[in-house]
């Protein structure tokens, strides 16, 4: 019925017209007492788009590295960078700074601040070696790194799990044997 226009009354009446269907036997309340019919919005659907959005567009075509290194957190609170980015391009507009001039001041900003992580980092690097102790991790790090991190257990793990060396040894007993039998252990 799938194929067919119209909403479920109308799909039904047609039905029983064309002597395809028994009338069932909700047919005639429904006839008495149609559902509500909500109005159609057209097909095509308008894409939200916020003042910012042609800031962050630029951002991105000028640091594309940063979509991998300072990617959304889901769950976080904090923005992206792009859209901070985006957010001050606006607001120095409002305050009467020209276009360029407040793009390049956003640039310069958003360079500073990730100068100063990057730079905060390495110290605290640097203080936990003085102290004998072990880095702490990166506060900020890439969206990639984290990624890495978190796979490179399971990576180790097929070495070093004896579950997982007892299924390869076996798959290569049994490509062993199907290797045998292609060269002619068939016995004919």
């Amino acid at each position: 019925m799938s194929f067919m226009k119209g909403d479920l009354l109308s799909r039904t009446r047609r039905l029983v017209k064309g002597l395809a269907k028994a009338e069932p036997v909700w047919l005639k309340a429904m006839e008495q007492a149609p559902p509500a019919t909500f109005p159609r919005a057209e097909n095509k659907l308008v894409p939200i788009s916020l003042p910012e959005d042609v800031y962050i567009k630029k951002f991105f075509q000028k640091y594309p590295e940063s979509k991998h290194e300072d990617a959304i957190k889901i769950s976080g609170f904090d923005p992206p960078p792009a859209r901070i980015y985006g957010w001050r391009v606006l607001e120095l507009k409002e305050q009467g700074v020209s276009e360029e001039e407040a793009v390049a001041v956003a640039d310069m900003e958003y360079r500073v601040e990730k100068k100063a992580k990057k730079k905060a980092y390495s110290r605290l690097k640097q203080i936990a070696r003085l102290q004998g102790k072990k880095p702490p991790p990166n506060p900020y790090p890439s969206a990639i790194k984290e990624i890495q991190a978190e796979e490179r257990k399971y990576v180790r793990d097929r070495f070093y799990n004896q579950d997982i060396l007892k299924i390869v040894e076996k798959l290569k007993e049994e490509r062993q044997a199907e290797m045998q039998d292609r060269r002619g252990g068939g016995g004919w």
